[in-house]
């Protein structure tokens, strides 16, 4: 059984810190007063902080100098540190700990994919930080998905070729990554939403070890 890379996006993948994010870009938007709903967080997955905050601005209509735009970003990050300075263990989402346990069990390279720059504090903060071979975080790439840079450099770290590679991803912009660098895709949340994925499923409690051992042999 050749190895194969396993890529797992952070937020919406392994901790819903999602949640997280929304509760301090609507903290932004309401002191903008830009209306900010959950519909339009939608379109902030799997995005680097500065395009989330050019999506905001646009939404609004509003233009801002170069400053005020660094310290909003800045003050929209320690909004959003304070929350996940309080995150456990118990905030992994459902089976994630077994489905690395797994992998690793069966000698598979496991590396974290995320636009996130606060990606190993929060990995620290769950401790899950040892679990992955290689992390390649927001801190380490210029591109933001839909470009393919952040798995790309994680299959480089894996020493594995892209087309071992299977990505688990929530966001669209991520599957089109994944999709993109040549790599499996396969989304976790809304069919409706990840339709371009290889394959979707709800959470990881819908996928099981056959179908992991089928992705490690290949045989899909």
């Amino acid at each position: 059984m050749n190895k194969k890379g396993f890529i797992f996006d952070l937020d919406g993948v392994i901790v819903d810190t999602a949640k997280y994010h929304f509760l301090a870009w609507k903290h932004l938007a309401d002191d903008l007063n830009i209306p900010f709903t959950e519909v339009e967080n939608e379109q902030l997955k799997g995005i680097s902080r500065v395009h989330s905050l050019e999506k905001i601005l646009a939404l609004g209509n509003l233009s801002i100098s170069k400053e005020k735009f660094d310290r909003l970003m800045a003050e929209k990050n320690e909004d959003y540190l304070k929350y996940i300075s309080e995150m456990t263990n118990t905030e992994i989402l459902p089976d994630i700990e077994n489905t690395l346990n797994f992998l690793k069990n069966n000698n598979q390279k496991i590396a974290l994919g995320s636009a996130s720059k606060n990606a190993k504090a929060i990995l620290e903060k769950v401790g899950l930080i040892n679990d992955f071979e290689v992390i390649i975080d927001g801190n380490k790439v210029t591109e933001a998905k839909p470009n393919p840079e952040v798995f790309l450099k994680a299959a480089r770290g894996l020493e594995v070729d892209a087309k071992d590679c299977i990505v688990f991803e929530d966001s669209l912009a991520g599957i089109k990554a994944a999709n993109l660098g040549g790599m499996m895709s396969i989304g976790i949340g809304s069919k409706d939403v990840l339709f371009e994925a290889d394959y979707v499923f709800k959470d990881f409690t819908e996928i099981s070890v056959e179908f992991l051992q089928k992705l490690m042999n290949k045989k899909i």
